[in-house]
């Protein structure tokens, strides 16, 4: 059977809209499905947006806390010093006595560390294990020192956290940095911040 020459056409015809309209409805499900797809990505981004915004706002609860407790310590010791101090010009105790004994280990406390160095371990996940691998020669007094340097705090912060004088503070920064074995234009804190 033969087909004329207009059925011919009107087939060809048929076909090429069939085909362009198959094309059409195939692009409009493309991109209904890219469109769908970019939601998800957008809304993926937003959650993971919030999950950071909640994790931050938990570091920076962590980090009062840690702050709170450290001057707390701070407060304390400045306390027991100006006691130790009033008992030495007022009394004829010795300083082998038993209450100077008492003030003197509440001081320097090991308890007190402990307990700063879990708060610490909390807000700032890992310090002391990233530290001890990057710098295994260091001793827990010098972890100590970078923790409270991490903490930004200044020498005369420092100063009573460790019992000691603020110029020993720079001079216990100075070894820490030959320990460290830092240049003289890098800076001990923003080195510490970085680990």
């Amino acid at each position: 059977m033969l087909y004329s020459y207009s059925q011919l056409i009107a087939y060809f015809v048929n076909k090429s809209y069939r085909r362009f309209y198959r094309n059409r409805h195939e692009k409009a499900l493309q991109k209904k499905q890219n469109e769908i797809e970019l939601n998800n990505i957008q809304n993926q981004k937003e959650v993971f947006k919030l999950r950071n915004e909640k994790l931050n706002q938990e570091i920076e609860g962590k980090n009062r806390e840690l702050a709170i407790s450290t001057m707390s310590i701070v407060k304390r010791n400045e306390v027991l010093r100006n006691i130790k101090k009033e008992l030495k010009k007022n009394t004829s105790l010795s300083s082998d006595n038993a209450v100077f004994k008492l003030i003197n280990n509440n001081l320097n406390s090991k308890e007190d560390w402990k307990l700063f160095e879990n708060a610490f371990n909390q807000a700032d996940n890992d310090f002391f294990a990233r530290v001890k691998e990057k710098h295994p020669e260091l001793n827990n007094n010098d972890l100590k020192f970078c923790a409270y340097l991490r903490l930004n705090l200044s020498s005369k912060e420092i100063a009573p956290l460790l019992n000691i004088s603020p110029k020993s503070v720079e001079v216990r920064r100075y070894r820490l940095r030959k320990k460290l074995d830092l240049s003289h234009e890098m800076n001990l804190t923003d080195y510490v911040l970085s680990i």
